[in-house]
C-alpha cells in the first residue's frame, strides 16, 4: 500500500497493519517510514475484534507496541465492537498524548436496531480530547440489501453529539462497503445525516487534523 501511495499523488496517508506484539515494531516502523511512500504512512490499525480476547488491547505486547506506534508520530485506529469497547477506554485513559479514532463507530448492530450497550460503552470515549470517531462502515452492520439511511440516522445522531463536529471524520470503508452498496451511496447516506455546518470538517479538515495529512492549497478559481 505504501508503494501505491508512493506512486499516487491523490493518495494523502495510509492507515496500514503491523504486528503490535512483535519485539522489533520501533525497527520495523522505522523502516516502513525510511521506504518508498513511508512518509504517507499516518496510522496503524489492527482488527481487534478478531481477537478472541476482549482484552486484548490490554496486554503488555500490545501495549508495548502501541507505545511504539506513538512514539513513531502515528495514530492508532481503535477497530472493535461493543465486547471490546471498555478495554479501548482503558487504553485511551493510558495513553492521553496519542491520537486515537474509532473506526466504523465500533460496529453497532444496526440490522437489530440495538443501541443500549453500544452506546454506554461508547460514550465514555468521546470525554477524551484526543478521540476521534470515523463515521464509516455502517452500511455492512446492517440488511446489505434492504437498508435505508433512517437505519443509520440514531447512531450517526449519538456520534455527532458525543464527539462533535470536530472530532467526526467520514470513511468509506471501501472496497468493502461494495457488498452493501456503491461508493457514491455510501457518500450520500453520510451527506444526509450530517448537518451542513458540519460536513466541510467531517468530510476533510477532521480526517487530515488526525492523521496530520497535508491541506492542500485552494483551487485559484478563474472568471
Amino acid at each position: 500500500f505504501l508503494a501505491t501511495a508512493a506512486a499516487n499523488e491523490f493518495i494523502a496517508g495510509v492507515v496500514g497493519w503491523v504486528d503490535l506484539t512483535a519485539p522489533d515494531l520501533a525497527e520495523q516502523l522505522a523502516a516502513l517510514r525510511a521506504g518508498p511512500g513511508g512518509a504517507k504512512l499516518v496510522g496503524i490499525r489492527h482488527q481487534v475484534h478478531d481477537e478472541a480476547d476482549p482484552e486484548w488491547l490490554g496486554r503488555p505486547d500490545v501495549r508495548r507496541g502501541i507505545t511504539a506506534v506513538g512514539k513513531a508520530g502515528l495514530a492508532y485506529d481503535i477497530l472493535v465492537r461493543a465486547r471490546e469497547l471498555p478495554s479501548a477506554l482503558a487504553l485511551v485513559r493510558d495513553f492521553p498524548s496519542m491520537r486515537f479514532v474509532v473506526d466504523h463507530i465500533a460496529k453497532p448492530p444496526i440490522t437489530s436496531g440495538a443501541i443500549a450497550e453500544w452506546a454506554a460503552r461508547l460514550r465514555p470515549l468521546a470525554e477524551y480530547p484526543n478521540v476521534f470517531c470515523k463515521l464509516s462502515g455502517m452500511v455492512t452492520e446492517a440488511d446489505w440489501k434492504s437498508w435505508r439511511v433512517d437505519d443509520f440516522a440514531p447512531y450517526v445522531s449519538r456520534v455527532l453529539e458525543w464527539f462533535g463536529p470536530d472530532r467526526c471524520a467520514f470513511g468509506s470503508d471501501w472496497p468493502v462497503c461494495l457488498v452493501a452498496g456503491s461508493y457514491a451511496r455510501v457518500i450520500d447516506a453520510c451527506r444526509e445525516l450530517v448537518p451542513p455546518a458540519a460536513r466541510e470538517r467531517v468530510f476533510g479538515a477532521n480526517a487530515a487534523e488526525l492523521y496530520r495529512l497535508p491541506v492542500p492549497a485552494p483551487v485559484e478559481r478563474r472568471s
